[in-house]
């Protein structure tokens, strides 16, 4: 059983929708699913066999509807047992199929249990265990219980649609009733509590669905899925982060501004602006929600980093390099600065002129930290020149990235991400981007996604995607003539966009 490329269950939730993305519908993949549990069927048994499938109401349940369309179709004796009533199907791709079988009369039986009381004894050559996909939390309520008991005590060959109900996908735990079959057919990968499942999932088979390799490549909606925290009714101010952005000086005020407004258009519930005092009142004035800290002098100093302390205490991520300047007090105060991060342990974000002074101080750095050069401050953080296509590039970077113990997101007409050991590439954005400030708003989206909890990889991968489509959905309307606030005005509803499943890929 090979399982050491495994996904969890919210990162196959995530290829999907990326998939989806790519033009490879949900309803495709669903049809690729359940014909798969099909042939495999049709491999081992003879037309004119008994075959049962027990179908719950969610996406797992779709897949065992079209299998059985599948099966009907190839002579096979055909029940579907639906636990549960047609209204309360939830995937629309389920229902869709579930109506097909409403057609199909005289070829498949359909049984609808509403309740424990109602199940029966399973008598089949073969039984489909379609009730629960990756969804499964906890200890089985009833009637699914029951039914798992009941699928348990019979005497035909069982199959498990992606995984047996019962068994949690990404641990492998079983808290209480499971179905034990004799074999497992799961879709794309193998689910990553498998290793812990064994004695479940009796042999396992892993079925290709038309998932393309570049829904686990690109960048795509599912990632956006991957970084996006619940809010639930309860939530309190600071549930959902606090970021503080270092960076301005007597030159430079807007770039900071910039990268606080668009983490607070990412959802972010605190930033923090900290700048030199000739800078924060310009930067006040960009939004009545920034909060400025006034750090003495026209740059950031070492004296200045005392103030900052407080503000540590409080902060979930902090942000450098907006707008900075690199005098040579403010490389001195970026290295006592760094280390206050790494003793708060705090998630980092180094950009712009942070990224030149990081270089000369030639240090590590000891929090998980992203670094976002475009092509000349990559030359300059690692002495390496970017060239080639986007798969060269991305190769130099993971090599650099892990050299550096650090997630790099390479701006570019291509995106390259990496942290060394991952490697993804963002195709979002155009060329009315080259405007000033669309990166600092790029830094901001990246590190509210680490204040609100997500990992540097998966911050960088999402807000590489959202920034570059939030420019794409301002081009739409206003050609190249763009402002890195027309960025930052359509964040939220590219966040939506994604979530909702309505963004395609350009070509």
């Amino acid at each position: 059983m090979i399982l050491d490329d495994s996904l969890t269950a919210r990162e196959m939730r995530a290829v999907e929708m990326n998939a989806d993305h790519l033009g490879v519908s949900r309803l495709q993949l669903m049809e690729n699913a359940g014909r798969a549990v099909a042939d495999v069927v049709k491999s081992r048994f003879k037309p004119g066999g008994r075959v049962v499938i027990v179908c719950g109401l969610g996406g797992n349940g779709g897949d065992g509807f079209v299998a059985a369309r599948h099966l009907a179709g190839a002579g096979y004796q055909v029940e579907v047992t639906l636990l549960g009533t047609p209204d309360r199907i939830r995937s629309d791709e389920a229902l869709t199929n579930w109506r097909a079988l409403q057609l199909m009369r005289s070829s498949i039986r359909i049984a609808e249990v509403r309740d424990s009381a109602e199940i029966r004894p399973l008598e089949a050559d073969v039984i489909v265990d379609a009730l629960i996909g990756t969804g499964v939390r906890g200890a089985l309520a009833s009637p699914y219980r029951e039914m798992v008991q009941v699928i348990n005590g019979s005497g035909g060959f069982k199959i498990a649609v992606d995984l047996p109900t019962g068994v949690e996908a990404d641990t492998g735990a079983v808290h209480g009733e499971a179905v034990r079959v004799d074999l497992t057919l799961t879709f794309h990968k193998p689910k990553a509590g498998f290793g812990k499942a064994k004695r479940y999932l009796g042999d396992l088979v892993v079925c290709p669905i038309g998932v393309p390799p570049e829904a686990e490549l690109f960048a795509g909606p599912g990632d956006v899925y991957l970084v996006t925290k619940p809010r639930t009714p309860d939530s309190h101010k600071g549930d959902f982060g606090r970021l503080l952005v270092v960076g301005g000086s007597e030159t430079y005020s807007g770039a900071p501004a910039l990268t606080a407004m668009g983490a607070y258009a990412t959802g972010v519930d605190l930033v923090y602006v900290a700048a030199p005092e000739t800078a924060a009142p310009i930067i006040a004035g960009f939004s009545p929600s920034l909060i400025t800290v006034k750090l003495k002098g026209g740059h950031l100093k070492p004296r200045g980093i005392r103030q900052l302390g407080p503000f540590l205490d409080r902060a979930d991520a902090v942000a450098m390099g907006p707008g900075l300047g690199l005098h040579e007090e403010t490389v001195e105060a970026m290295d006592i600065l760094l280390n206050l991060v790494e003793e708060h342990g705090l998630p980092l974000l180094l950009d712009a002129d942070a990224l030149k002074g990081f270089a000369q101080l030639k240090r590590e750095v000891r929090v998980p930290a992203v670094f976002t050069p475009h092509g000349g401050e990559f030359e300059i953080l690692t002495g390496k020149r970017v060239a080639g296509d986007f798969k060269e590039r991305g190769r130099l970077v993971e090599a650099e990235a892990s050299k550096l113990g650090a997630t790099i997101l390479l701006k570019g007409s291509v995106d390259v991400v990496s942290d060394g050991a991952r490697t993804r590439y963002n195709w979002t954005g155009n060329p009315g981007m080259t405007v000033g400030g669309t990166g600092d708003v790029l830094s901001g989206v990246t590190a509210a996604l680490m204040a609100m909890g997500s990992s540097p990889f998966e911050a960088a991968v999402a807000g590489a995607f959202i920034n570059g489509a939030a420019g794409d959905a301002a081009y739409t309307e206003k050609g190249y003539h763009l402002l890195p606030m027309d960025l930052v005005e359509r964040i939220p509803s590219v966040i939506e966009d994604a979530l909702a499943g309505r963004m395609k890929a350009r070509k």
